[in-house]
């Protein structure tokens, strides 16, 4: 049984942490009115702002994809995290210790592992930068130097140096309370004959940092030539770090990033310095891996699939950095944004150039130049001889399929048509007709339709519109006033429950005609009723979202949460308005349906029925003129 953390401090957590603090680390937010934020969505597709946050009420809500929730659900959609490791995270932000439910024992979250994993590494971060001061150091301040690295930059990168002694930071871990245990299940340290030995020994230190800022690895570059580890040594999967899923630099380069549209991919943890010190404060890189789909997903969270957005990778030259660029061209169609490739003159990395020719020639080198595909394309085609049929056809077999994987059926037949002058093959609707056979083959080995046309510089997974939900949602409000009204009182009800409690916890699920709001007239009641939230209007929004019976309604219950109410001056008297319509368009269905059934029984049905029906229809109608002349009064 999963170790399960006590709901007051679930609680605790959400109120210390702001919503819009959390949400600002990822993407733009600018002022929406009514309190409000806005900003692109980072879970779909858009040109216009849709994606707004609640301060107040510690919610987000999409009115184009329908994502939607608090603090906590907005973590764990954008990092793909669980519950508890997002509960943990923002508890260590908050500095609050969290409790677990008796009986609930977990050894893997007991005491908030992820907690205890990231101080040891911010911990082990701090110490490794105070030994980069070191007489022993020298020889890691002269690698930096000789690269043009000062201590200033070292500073901003956080670059220490790890002691060459076996277990200098294993006793450091250790006096600072962290278990063996702890300390074995970081990676910071692995078993020795006698114990616990420091992983990282005699190496130059890049503290590696989630998009969060928290320090989850290192990656140790080797100094000595007695040092017979590999060149580079990186932290080992642990349960806070997978190297394919944190790029280096990436909580330095993110706003960058998602306020240009634009990112610089390079190799190297020395890259991304040269890049930012020379102005490129876009540049990433990954930690010895491939690029690959889930950096993709960083990335896309980041330029928010706008289709100017540009992505350079700036491998080198050599045969590596071609078969890297290759790697990346694979799963290049999983971008919206164009790909490029940069290479330097010389075939020299971005920390090289900088050092040979300037920052000037570093910010010069990822002005976008080749595209990507064309990069990808040429290497193919330059094993061949083009100047045989034989080498033409050999080249095209093996580049026809690699452009048979784009998506998008016009990106296609350009790219295809580029091939062809490419291989001098002058029939160019040859190259295309074979090109969009491969294609046609892979989806039928796939066992799929035609792919979705959305291509380069469009989302490749569009999300569900609101026709496809179980409800119309937002299409509600365009025509009809009845739901209108029915929405507003639902708005109300969740952001100002003091202006309608207690009269609308009497109203029935039934005076609310549209099924999606009738299910959040539902939630609330089984909440509580809207008086709940007169006391406590943060657990109340919390306890409706709780009782939702599915995510359809729980998306609507965050989107009314957070949508504008319709009136500039939200009052008693307009509150009033809403309940008293609602109502009285309640009683009207109710009169007309008791009219249906009069009719019905006419002159020779059962008296005392017919005398009840006509009873319960004068009442009616004298609550409904009640309605129109005495307003909320009569309520």
């Amino acid at each position: 049984m999963a170790g399960r953390i006590n709901d007051e401090d679930v609680k605790a957590v959400r109120d210390a942490v702001p919503i819009d603090a959390v949400v600002s680390e990822y993407l733009q937010l600018r002022n929406a009115g009514g309190g409000n934020l806005k900003g692109l969505c980072p879970f779909h597709d858009e040109k216009s702002p849709s994606f707004q946050v609640s301060p107040s009420k510690g919610l987000f809500h999409c009115f184009g994809c329908q994502e939607g929730g608090d603090t906590i659900t907005f973590v764990m959609k954008v990092d793909h995290l669980s519950f508890s490791e997002v509960v943990e995270r923002l508890a260590g932000q908050a500095g609050i210790t969290l409790r677990y439910e008796e009986g609930g024992y977990n050894p893997t979250h007991q005491r908030g592992e992820r907690i205890r994993l990231v101080e040891a590494h911010k911990v082990a971060a701090q110490f490794y930068v105070d030994q980069l001061e070191s007489p022993e150091a020298e020889i890691g301040r002269a690698f930096l130097a000789e690269r043009g690295f000062d201590q200033a930059a070292a500073q901003h990168f956080g670059v220490g140096y790890s002691p060459a002694g076996w277990d200098h930071l294993t006793r450091f871990l250790r006096g600072k309370g962290f278990s063996d245990k702890e300390i074995l299940l970081s990676g910071l340290s692995q078993e020795g004959r006698r114990g616990p030995i420091d992983r990282f020994r005699g190496r130059l230190m890049w503290p590696i940092r989630d998009i969060g800022g928290e320090v989850v690895g290192f990656g140790a570059r080797r100094l000595r030539e007695d040092d017979n580890g590999p060149k580079y040594l990186n932290t080992p999967e642990t349960p806070i770090y997978r190297k394919s899923q944190v790029l280096y630099g990436i909580d330095l380069a993110k706003k960058d990033i998602a306020k240009s549209s634009r990112a610089v991919v390079v190799e190297g943890y020395t890259d991304v310095m040269a890049c930012h010190l020379a102005g490129v404060t876009t540049a990433i890189a990954t930690c010895g891996t491939a690029f690959g789909n889930d950096h993709i997903k960083i990335l896309r969270r980041l330029l928010m699939d706008n289709g100017s957005a540009r992505v350079i990778f700036t491998f080198d030259g050599d045969a590596a950095g071609q078969k890297a660029a290759l790697r990346a061209f694979e799963d290049d169609q999983k971008f919206a944004a164009e790909t490029y490739i940069a290479i330097a003159p010389d075939n020299m990395d971005p920390c090289d150039l900088r050092l040979a020719k300037g920052d000037d020639a570093v910010a010069d080198l990822v002005e976008p130049r080749t595209p990507l595909f064309e990069f990808a394309l040429r290497q193919i085609v330059n094993r061949y001889d083009l100047e045989t049929p034989a080498g033409r056809a050999a080249a095209l077999d093996e580049a026809a399929p690699v452009v048979a994987r784009i998506k998008n059926s016009a990106s296609q037949h350009e790219v295809a048509v580029q091939l062809a002058g490419m291989l001098g093959i002058l029939d160019t609707q040859f190259v295309v007709k074979r090109v969009g056979q491969l294609a046609r083959w892979a989806r039928e080995r796939g066992g799929r339709g035609p792919a979705p046309a959305a291509g380069r510089g469009g989302p490749q997974d569009a999300p569900a519109t609101a026709s496809a939900r179980p409800f119309g949602g937002p299409a509600l409000t365009l025509r009809n006033p009845v739901f209108t009204t029915e929405r507003e009182l639902l708005k109300l009800a969740l952001q100002y429950p003091q202006l309608v409690s207690p009269a609308f916890d009497a109203y029935g699920v039934d005076e609310f005609t549209a099924d999606p709001y009738a299910a959040v007239r539902q939630a609330v009641m089984d909440a509580g009723g809207a008086e709940q939230g007169v006391h406590d209007p943060q657990q109340y929004l919390v306890s409706v979202r709780e009782a939702a019976p599915d995510d359809a309604v729980r998306a609507m219950v965050t989107e009314l949460a957070v949508e504008a109410i319709r009136r500039k001056t939200v009052d008693e008297a307009y509150a009033g308005e809403q309940l008293v319509t609602v109502r009285k368009r309640a009683v009207d269905r109710r009169i007309r349906d008791v009219q249906g059934t009069l009719t019905r029984l006419g002159a020779g049905g059962d008296p005392q029925q017919l005398a009840a029906v006509q009873n319960e229809l004068w009442v009616l109608q004298q609550y409904g003129q009640a309605l129109r002349e005495r307003g909320a009064e009569a309520l």
